[in-house]
């Protein structure tokens, strides 16, 4: 359960690697128009829900990275089957983060706890400030406010943030939001926040509905750094979280098991 006190982590007593390089300096405004928000549908209990985008070659992927690739390598009609190859970089569509995606000699997917990926869900809705704040970032007040609404966090949960991004896929460009200099901007958690999960309420893992864990106005990847670097996972771009009760359901992450990799798509399910 979650203390109130926040503790710093120390990763390996090293500061936290800057992206400036890549992304340029600070200053940079979100250019994205806003995108009606439809009604999100109640949250529903006594079923499966499936937490988990389609892939397709039209599905948003980080800025530079290719989309993913389905070529037909066999047919019914010559031989009896059918059968894709597939082409992609691990981290594409709904997809699990590594410790090794962000920490060298981090954890890589095949030396994932399996008991981690069956946990507690804590849905966290963030939804409201991001519709007008394209860098809302989930904070430590917004988990004390989830917490007097809805009780403690349970241990070895995974806490999912909620913002409701994936209203914009169907314009892709609105959902990866990028600046005149070609950076992403989209809610996350903070730092601070996911310190906090970590050090005071023993998470497993976070999830997000959009492309990262940190949102755009972050270059040192500072959720990264913290929840990777403490040996936890991440799942990023997560689908149906409106659906979810807040507290209650169980998630299963599907993760992937490929030596040495840093993350991967997955099929993400929630029991409610």
């Amino acid at each position: 359960m979650c203390s109130p006190e926040i503790v710093r982590l120390a990763h390996d007593g090293a500061p936290r690697p800057s992206r400036r390089a890549l992304f340029g300096l600070a200053g940079l405004t979100a250019l994205a128009a806003a995108v009606p928000a439809p009604a999100a549908a109640a949250p529903r209990t006594g079923g499966v829900i499936d937490l988990t985008h389609t892939l397709t070659p039209e599905l948003p992927v980080w800025p530079g990275n290719p989309p993913i690739a389905l070529v037909p390598v066999a047919r019914h009609a010559s031989g009896g089957f059918g059968q894709f190859a597939l082409g992609y970089w691990e981290h594409t569509g709904t997809h699990l983060d590594a410790p090794a995606h962000r920490i060298v000699g981090g954890a890589t997917t095949d030396a994932l706890v399996v008991d981690d990926l069956v946990a507690p869900l804590v849905v966290i809705d963030i939804s409201a400030k991001a519709a007008t704040e394209a860098d809302a970032v989930v904070t430590v007040a917004d988990i004390d406010r989830w917490r007097a609404q809805f009780g403690e966090i349970p241990e070895r949960a995974f806490v999912a943030m909620y913002s409701g991004w994936e209203r914009r896929l169907a314009e892709p460009s609105t959902f990866l939001n990028l600046d005149g200099q070609g950076r992403p901007h989209a809610p996350g958690f903070s730092a601070d926040a996911a310190e906090y999960l970590v050090a005071q309420c023993g998470i497993v893992g976070a999830g997000v509905d959009t492309l990262s864990l940190d949102c755009g106005a972050d270059p040192d990847f500072g959720a990264h750094t913290t929840l990777l670097g403490a040996g936890r996972y991440g799942v990023e771009m997560l689908a149906n979280l409106a659906t979810v009760p807040p507290s209650g359901a169980t998630v299963v992450v599907g993760a992937p098991k490929h030596a040495g990799g840093t993350g991967g798509p997955c099929r993400v399910l929630a029991l409610t």
